[in-house]
């Protein structure tokens, strides 16, 4: 048995049924448990590793529907939800699936208690009160009645208050005025009811997003190289293409789930860059990303289902793609491409491109972000220079004037020398004062005698900043 620490000292958590033949049930203190049964075993339940198992089994019963939920945190139970809604055709029907289902995770050394209802509630219901049982919506309120109260999901404390009342089935609740329940209970009890009956809507969260787009397929021999499950999402792409194409729109996120024999699914997300529908496309980014994580990818017995999912689609603009197509969109698509294949590759984190933000300071008017994000506009150019190369901050240099003031004649940078020979600014570019307070700068387009150009600046207004300026150098022309 597992024991928790509870009030009074340890109790029982869970109970094999050899302790529940000998009397020892749920929430029984262990030291009278000890008196009972001189041979018990007891060891502490480790709730963070079940919630961590269960997960994973969430994940492995998506190849049954993309919508797999958990037990939410007020029933305390250990299931799961799946809304087979669209889902069950793919099995041959409802009954097959469940089979399925139990054949599987008695596989896997699980019990299972399964049922199929109209709503989550009458669902888990059935799973824990009357397994095995299918029950259209009609069929709910009548199916539900002979069980005990303990099927709706009550809080302990309002499960006890209503067996001292008298109620002790969920029919006898149901057929009662519910005015005297709003007034004495908490809306915990109507609403599990009314979720339960179908009354009340009860939205489920899936363990993952739910897909805009998902192909499944289940092979007859699984699967263990990275080439055969390259060519089977391939083929899962070309399904999805028919959708995307019908709806005008193309994948901008994917994500490959593969499910191991042995009930474990690992797989991984595939931003890109550009919405595509490209099957080739896609198909060289998940060679490459299983190329850096094939360590992480341990294929076991094999993959015996792929599924590939478009958790997040966005519009493609209809074009012609030969003649009417100029230079530049096809260099953004080529660079789109390249980005996507230098993030499989390389990882997202180290693969970057540059933004613009709202700053009129040179250093601060672009930032680096991630390749992948969505891409924006950059601000109409205008007429004033801006170097090729910016210097992440400026350098100092030493200037030759005629006066402290002037203009420089040479000026010394990285241990050369440099004569200029043509000069055109200033550009005065004041401080952000609301971000710090810092001297004016006024900057030159400066070419040196060998025909290099340079952006300099000068930081402080003469006379009324500083008395004595100092020059940098901030940027590099071709």
């Amino acid at each position: 048995m597992l024991t928790v620490e509870a009030a009074g000292g340890p109790r029982i958590a869970a109970a094999n049924p050899a302790a529940r033949a000998e009397g020892l049930n749920a929430g029984d203190l262990v030291a009278d448990a000890r008196a009972r049964v001189a041979a018990l075993q007891a060891r502490p339940a480790a709730p963070a590793a079940d919630d961590a198992a269960l997960r994973r089994l969430a994940l492995w019963a998506t190849r049954y529907t993309p919508a797999v939920a958990l037990y939410d945190e007020a029933s305390g139970a250990d299931g799961l939800f799946l809304d087979i809604t669209g889902a069950a055709h793919l099995f041959g029907g409802e009954a097959p699936l469940v089979a399925d289902l139990a054949g599987r995770l008695a596989g896997f050394g699980l019990t299972a208690k399964l049922a199929i209802a109209e709503t989550p509630g009458a669902a888990w219901a059935l799973a824990r009160f009357a397994p095995g049982r299918r029950i259209d919506a009609a069929e709910t309120s009548a199916a539900l009645a002979p069980l005990p109260i303990e099927a709706l999901r009550l809080t302990g404390e309002t499960r006890a208050m209503l067996r001292r009342l008298g109620f002790k089935r969920v029919g006898a609740l149901a057929g009662a005025p519910r005015a005297p329940f709003a007034a004495r209970f908490e809306r915990e009890l109507l609403k599990r009811l009314d979720q339960a009956l179908g009354r009340a809507a009860e939205p489920l969260r899936p363990v993952v997003p739910p897909p805009v787009y998902h192909s499944l397929r289940y092979l007859m021999e699984p699967v263990t190289t990275q080439a055969g499950i390259v060519a089977v999402a391939k083929r899962l792409m070309q399904d999805l293409v028919h959708a995307l194409t019908r709806d005008g729109v193309g994948a901008r996120a994917l994500r490959l789930a593969l499910y191991r024999l042995d009930g474990e699914t690992p797989g991984f997300e595939i931003p890109l860059t550009t919405p595509t529908r490209s099957v080739d496309h896609v198909a060289r980014l998940i060679e490459l990303k299983l190329d850096r994580i094939e360590e992480d990818v341990d294929a076991g017995f094999g993959f015996e289902a792929l599924g590939l999912a478009v958790t997040r689609a966005e519009p493609i603009t209809a074009r012609q793609t030969d003649l009417a197509a100029t230079a530049e969109e096809d260099g953004a698509e080529r660079c789109a491409a390249l980005i996507d294949r230098l993030t499989q590759r390389l990882g997202a984190q180290s693969v970057k491109r540059l933004a613009p933000r709202a700053s009129h300071v040179p250093e601060r008017a672009e930032a680096a972000t991630r390749a992948t994000a969505q891409a924006v506009a950059w601000p109409a150019p205008d007429q004033r220079p801006r170097p090729l190369v910016l210097l992440a901050t400026p350098e100092p240099t030493e200037i030759t004037a005629l006066i402290p003031e002037g203009l420089p004649r040479r000026f010394r940078w990285r241990g050369l020398s440099h004569g200029v020979a043509w000069l055109q600014g200033p550009e005065r570019i004041a401080a952000e004062w609301w971000r710090e307070d810092r001297p004016t700068r006024d900057y030159f387009l400066v070419e040196d005698d060998q025909g290099r150009r340079f952006w300099l600046c000068r930081e402080g207004i003469y006379g009324r900043e500083t008395e004595l300026p100092r020059w940098f150098v901030h940027g590099l022309f071709a």
